[in-house]
């Protein structure tokens, strides 16, 4: 499986993003995906994952109400909408599928996105 992130970019707070994660193989729809982010000098966090079925999705604390993940197997994407973007949300976000996703060890890594957010 091979996942590219894409759809950052630059916003003002308040806005909103959807970036998205496609994948090629056709494992991608029985595994679990998750959306990660990173900010130089600090550790990788989760802040969404989603089972194979996109049934059962969860969220770190810090972005609950604001993140939102989903999928389409059909398209062999999944999604992360954020809406009311802080700049505390600036961070490469890359998508990782199959594996331990929620332990942030999944199988499969895609090349993140930046997203900058400016107060």
């Amino acid at each position: 499986v091979q996942l590219q992130a894409s759809g950052g970019g630059l916003v003002q707070a308040g806005e909103s993003l959807r970036l998205s994660c496609a994948a090629s193989g056709r494992t991608f729809s029985t595994c679990g995906v998750g959306w990660f982010r990173q900010v130089p000098g600090k550790e990788r966090e989760i802040v969404a994952r989603i089972g194979w079925s996109g049934k059962d999705a969860a969220y770190t604390d810090t972005v609950k109400g604001r993140f939102t993940i989903s999928r389409d197997n059909a398209k062999n994407t999944a999604y992360l909408q954020i809406d009311s973007l802080k700049p505390e949300d600036t961070a490469v976000y890359s998508c990782g599928a199959c594996g331990r996703v929620s332990s942030s060890d999944p199988t499969y890594w895609g090349k993140g996105t930046q997203v900058t957010v400016s107060s």
